[in-house]
């Protein structure tokens, strides 16, 4: 977690985050990250106080402040899916070829 932060913040990448990308997309992407936990996880990602040396998530805390963003968690994980599936029609499906050519050339690193 960044020092002070409520919640630690995971990157998923390949290759080398600091080196491929710069301090400005580094700095866009955590904004996001932040920005998005705390409308949608309130409870564990805008606390009132930041995380101890050991982060221990719980959603029974009450040391959190409400955000004025309202949405239905039921309606989000229905959006997924259809995100999902234009994702497929519009762009998974029409450049198959491609991004199987890319696939097959991309060579992942992995620590032994």
């Amino acid at each position: 977690r960044p020092e002070g932060g409520n919640a630690p913040l995971a990157f998923y990448f390949a290759g080398d985050l600091v080196r491929d990308y710069t301090d400005f997309e580094l700095i866009s992407a955590i904004a996001t990250m932040e920005s998005f936990q705390k409308i949608y996880r309130p409870e564990i990602y805008n606390t009132n106080s930041p995380a101890g040396v050991e982060y221990q998530p719980s959603l029974s805390y009450g040391d959190y402040s409400l955000t004025r963003v309202v949405y239905d968690r039921v309606e989000r994980g229905e959006l997924a899916v259809k995100q999902g599936k234009w994702t497929e029609e519009n762009f998974i499906k029409p450049y198959q070829d491609i991004l199987n050519e890319w696939a097959a050339n991309f060579k992942v690193e992995t620590a032994a």
